[in-house]
């Protein structure tokens, strides 16, 4: 979305009011900007499998699904094994819960794979196989927000949208704000003044371009401000490259619950990994997961394959109170991410 400039576009405006969180910027600067970044995109972008000009909407729209709070080296081979497994939504649509969870790996936050399925089926059933063109019209699919929705339109599309994911954001905030990070989310204010740099042409450049330089020059921990060809410009870098006083909440992961988490869906992905090609189902007795090392039942337990009794032996590992692993497990079952069969536990569908 863009907005009207209602100041005169001169070198002073841009500091006019130095202390706005979203301070008026010179046309010359927007234009500076932009020119740059498109300019430096054309040579420096990584060649991910999913900027290919041949690549579908589905593609770019399971792209930005996996790529949400994980980093591109992870799901660049997740993302090449679900598009030669389930090309089109149809395919996504019609397999089994059990096996979509177990491929989605290691990506984390499994609860995307089931809504990127939902959306499969949405696309497939009602939309006779066909991705929404627009943003408004894709935030209206399953688990789809207002980034994803933006950037699916501008990448697959074509549409003029505003994509601010937190590379985007960091890279406006630092050269234009003088901070050296945003707010932990974006705000009408925000996405309306970050409107205003999306040019009416080469947009889906800039968007892709400015993610990109957020992702490999203004960097959140090792910004490249030495080499940055923006660098005389940067309102973070003329105030000396100042620290927030606010830190940002470090997601932690040794000894959470999302972790633990981790762990029991580990053990129900490797027994349905076990059991392909077979009868089973990929059932674990719930006993198993429950029971300390002293109580566990071994005959039980030799029952399922190694790979499996190693993966329950981190759970075990990791929390010895059966309470909370009891609690765990009716989160994952009332999240859809697994199912009780009498006394075992297994992958859904």
């Amino acid at each position: 979305m863009s907005i009207q400039m209602t100041h005169r576009a001169s070198a002073e405006s841009r500091s006019s009011h130095p202390d706005s969180p979203f301070p008026a910027v010179a046309t010359t600067d927007i234009d500076r900007v932009r020119e740059t970044i498109i300019t430096w995109f054309e040579t420096a972008a990584r060649p991910l499998p999913w900027r290919a000009a041949d690549t579908s909407a589905w593609a770019v729209l399971v792209s930005e699904i996996m790529s949400q709070q994980t980093p591109v080296s992870r799901v660049e081979p997740r993302w090449r094994e679900w598009m030669q497994r389930w090309p089109a939504p149809s395919d996504l649509a019609q397999a089994s819960t059990a096996e979509v969870l177990h491929r989605w790996d290691r990506l984390g936050y499994p609860r995307r794979a089931l809504r990127l399925q939902e959306a499969a089926r949405v696309i497939a059933e009602e939309l006779d196989g066909q991705v929404p063109q627009t943003a408004e019209e894709l935030e209206r699919l399953p688990g789809i927000g207002a980034y994803t929705a933006a950037a699916v339109a501008s990448f697959a599309h074509g549409e003029r949208t505003t994509v601010l994911d937190t590379n985007v954001r960091r890279v406006l905030i630092r050269l234009f704000a003088g901070r050296d990070r945003p707010s932990a989310s974006p705000g009408r204010t925000e996405t309306e003044w970050a409107g205003q740099f999306v040019p009416e042409t080469d947009h889906t450049k800039w968007n892709a371009g400015v993610m990109e330089f957020g992702a490999l020059v203004c960097t959140a921990r090792s910004p490249q401000c030495e080499t940055c060809p923006l660098s005389d410009i940067c309102a973070w870098q003329k105030a000396g490259r100042p620290t927030s006083t606010a830190k940002p909440k470090a997601q932690k992961w040794a000894g959470t619950d999302r972790q633990l988490r981790g762990a029991i869906m580990d053990v129900l992905k490797s027994a349905h990994e076990q059991s392909e090609g077979s009868d089973k189902v990929g059932f674990v007795p719930l006993d198993l997961f429950t029971a300390t090392t002293a109580e566990v039942d071994l005959e039980l337990l030799d029952s399922l394959p190694s790979q499996t009794t190693t993966k329950l032996d981190r759970v075990r590992d990791l929390s010895a109170d059966a309470d909370r692993v009891s609690r765990l497990i009716d989160d994952l079952i009332s999240d859809g991410l697994a199912a009780r069969d009498s006394e075992a536990l297994r992958l859904p569908g």
